[in-house]
């Protein structure tokens, strides 16, 4: 129900900006300003409107004064931006990405950097930047045993990121074995804990990036069992549409791809430029 999503989320956040313009004046911001934006950021991202998605990372930007600093806020200030580069695959945006730089004290909150931090690590490796990749992963070790002993969820929430991306830095290496028992494991970890009330969605569910894995390993028939799992558990997400029509595809099940690549149309809403992946799809059902 992404459309439905959007329209509650943009009320939601007419009304945060409302109230807390009203203390604190233009660029202010609070916690329940920036909780609907991740949420509006994540629906935006599910029907391909991405030039509002990229209205949100830059409405982000723009915030300068904060009140009341919490969990809520410290996820969507780190995730916004992070969706928007991993929702993509752009790899080099993501080996870019830094801290918004709107005095959100983000320090505070070590699982929120973490996010920021998984996604230099995967765009580093899918650069061919190993040696940031390996620091990132440092990071995310570092992150992490802060956390343990005083968060569980959330050091197993980073111990889950730092598994993906040492697992995709260990493929960029040519070690695929590897690779896929590091995806698989983090994966399996995710899949022991809940979804926080904080999030819509991970920023890239490890489940999905194992799909990828799998199907970039000529392994469709196992990448599309993954892609299932995800959208059992996260219905109709873009990106495992995707891989679920290109595994199917790969495997010779020409039903389930052609219904996969027709849900993907039917959901996306394009406003301007449209995906290549929206392209691919047309191409496939018109033959």
């Amino acid at each position: 129900m992404w459309q439905q999503s959007i329209d509650s989320n943009r009320a939601a956040h007419s009304a945060a900006l409302n109230y807390v313009h009203k203390s604190g004046g233009p660029g202010s911001y609070d916690q329940e300003t920036l909780h609907t934006m991740d949420y509006l950021e994540y629906a935006y991202l599910q029907i391909a409107r991405d030039g509002p998605a990229k209205e949100v990372v830059d409405e982000l930007i723009g915030f300068r004064q904060i009140e009341g600093p919490n969990l809520v806020g410290a996820y969507a200030v780190a995730a916004i931006p992070v969706r928007y580069a991993l929702e993509h695959r752009d790899w080099p945006a993501a080996a870019a990405l830094s801290e918004p730089a709107i005095g959100f004290p983000l320090e505070r909150f070590p699982w929120a950097e973490a996010m920021i931090a998984y996604a230099r690590a995967l765009g580093d490796a899918r650069t061919g930047n190993t040696a940031g990749a390996e620091a990132e992963l440092g990071r995310l070790q570092s992150l992490e045993d802060k956390l343990k002993g005083n968060d569980t969820y959330w050091a197993n929430q980073v111990e889950v990121q730092r598994l993906a991306a040492a697992g995709i830095l260990a493929h960029v290496q040519g070690d695929d074995a590897k690779a896929v028992a590091l995806v698989q494991a983090a994966a399996d970890l995710d899949a022991t804990m809940d979804k926080h009330p904080a999030t819509p969605s991970s920023v890239l569910p490890a489940r999905e990036l194992l799909g990828d894995l799998l199907l970039e390993l000529n392994q469709p028939a196992a990448a599309l069992v993954e892609y299932r799992a995800m959208l059992n558990s996260d219905p109709n997400r873009f990106r495992s549409l995707l891989g679920e029509a290109r595994a199917a595809k790969q495997t010779g099940d020409s039903a389930t791809a052609r219904d996969a690549y027709e849900k993907l149309v039917a959901l996306s809403k394009p406003v301007s430029t449209e995906r290549p992946e929206l392209a691919e799809a047309r191409s496939y059902l018109t033959n």
